[in-house]
């Protein structure tokens, strides 16, 4: 662990952010022995429901490796992970960034970023005998099978690893991408590359398949978790994960070279896949129990081929388990809804809050607070964040005026159900859907919903005096808060 500026630890390996969360009575060893087929995942969604801890199971049945489970299960864990106290504390790193520059525009402000002096300082450093290649395995020694990957729910097309850091690389420019996608096991060398899409690792798949060439692509399992972070962050194409899980370190990721293929991997990933995806190749990957709840179907995705395993001496296994919230993903996505709503405010000054609710998964539901001063203001704020990266698959929001807020959820319901007309404050909008959006009339594309409750104007075709809410006197308020200790009422 690194000292950072503000005086909090940075974790910079997997096995010491299980130490720290140890240390901080955040961690349950279970040393039963449990079978990685569907028992692990019974375990740890009870926990999950429960808000519980993470968990260490030493004695997985038929292996020697330990799996990590729930490591990110909680805000306060994965703040501990990204080195703060609360991640709002990165958001206003990036509010305080913001504010020192004077670009015009959204994307000028995200393009800014990497340009900055601190990116630009942090770039992500080569070292030679990295630990995650303190094992190696070539050729015909390369196998799966002695992971514990897990079968995670009943109707699963098989093993799935469920929290891998993907590295490619497009084809022609050769830009660095890291997201995460799930991976099928077919066998002991091939698994499915669940690449939605719209995701970039598609588009990058997209072009080497013009090219006719293989896409060579490395999978680092359990680096630091804060690279484990910003592989599902939502950036630009333009900003490169590692330089912002460097920037979020505050000093350069160490990176190993590949044995095998032209890819950089974390140096301290507990394991590495080296391999490639050839054109035109595809299996049937699925079904998996996902994190909407419900099974996405099987499909036909790309085949990645396994040239090389690496691993640490004695390492761990990290692994997550997706379906209905709360979950491990949850949290992270939480995380992201904090540390990015700066960004969105630059684009959007009159936006005071942002809620995704964990039931919405992701996609499914937006609840925004914003400083309303004209007609039809609540309708420009939903088709701004439509057009926002990803917020583009968001199926319904509704926005509210600033005195609501949309973390309460009962203060949202009620005020929903009072202030909208549904002919007059609801619009329906056509464009890209999730790929796990079941409800969809068609795969990728699917209807949106936007909800305006905010107060109505006579410009908005409301021809009455909007009521006000029923509040009570400020110096009775006062008075009974003196009076109560006395009152006797528990």
């Amino acid at each position: 662990m690194e000292g950072r500026k503000n005086n909090l630890m940075i974790i910079k390996d997997l096995k010491k952010f299980i130490s720290h969360l140890e240390k901080k009575n955040e961690l349950i060893r279970i040393k039963e022995e449990v079978s990685p087929h569907l028992e692990i995942t019974e375990i740890t969604d009870r926990v999950s429901k429960l808000h519980g801890k993470s968990l260490l199971f030493e004695n997985v049945q038929g292996h020697t490796i330990p799996v990590l489970m729930n490591a990110f299960g909680s805000m306060k864990r994965t703040a501990m992970a990204l080195g703060v106290n609360k991640v709002e504390e990165i958001s206003n790193l990036f509010s305080d960034l913001l504010k020192n520059e004077l670009p015009s525009g959204w994307l000028d402000k995200i393009k800014l970023l990497p340009k900055l002096k601190r990116f630009l300082s942090l770039a992500p450093k080569i070292v030679a005998n990295p630990p995650c290649q303190q094992v190696i395995y070539r050729e015909k020694e390369v196998s799966l099978s002695s992971i514990p990957i897990l079968f995670c729910w009943p109707e699963d097309g098989g093993r799935f690893i469920t929290l891998p850091t993907v590295f490619t690389k497009h084809p022609l420019t050769k830009k660095r991408n890291v997201g995460m996608y799930r991976m099928h096991v077919y066998d002991d060398r091939t698994t499915g590359m669940h690449w939605h899409t719209h995701k970039v690792g598609a588009e990058h798949y997209r072009q080497a398949e013009k090219l006719k060439q293989r896409l060579e692509v490395a999978v680092a399992i359990g680096p630091d978790p804060i690279v484990t972070y910003a592989a599902t962050a939502p950036l630009p194409p333009e900003i490169d994960e590692i330089q912002f899980a460097s920037f979020l370190h505050n000093t350069p990721v160490e990176m190993a070279k590949c044995l095998t293929i032209d890819q950089e991997v974390p140096a301290n990933a507990q394991f590495v896949l080296e391999g490639y995806v050839e054109p035109g190749e595809r299996h049937i990957e699925g079904p998996f129990g996902d994190h909407t709840g419900y099974y996405s179907p099987a499909d036909p995705y790309p085949v990645f081929h396994l040239t090389c395993l690496t691993h640490q001496k004695d390492p761990i296994y990290p692994a997550t388990i997706v379906g209905k919230p709360p979950m491990e993903d949850c949290y992270l996505a939480k995380a992201t809804e904090r540390i990015f709503l700066p960004l969105i405010k630059a684009q959007l000054p009159e936006l005071v809050e942002l809620n995704l609710p964990m039931e919405g998964v992701f996609h499914n539901l937006a609840l925004v607070s914003i400083n309303k001063s004209y007609p039809g203001q609540a309708k420009k704020v939903m088709s701004s964040l439509w057009g926002m990266g990803q917020m583009m698959f968001t199926k319904i929001i509704i926005v509210f005026e600033d005195d609501v807020n949309v973390h309460n959820l009962s203060d949202v319901l009620w005020r929903l159900g009072n202030d909208i007309d549904p002919r007059r404050d609801i619009i329906f909008f056509e464009g890209p859907a999730d790929a796990l959006d079941h409800a969809a009339s068609n795969a990728h594309l699917g209807s949106k919903m936007g909800i305006d409750a905010t107060r109505k104007w006579s410009e908005e075709g409301y021809p009455r005096q909007w009521p006000n809410i029923i509040k009570m006197d400020p110096e009775v308020i006062k008075k009974i808060d003196h009076l109560w200790p006395k009152l006797g009422i528990t």
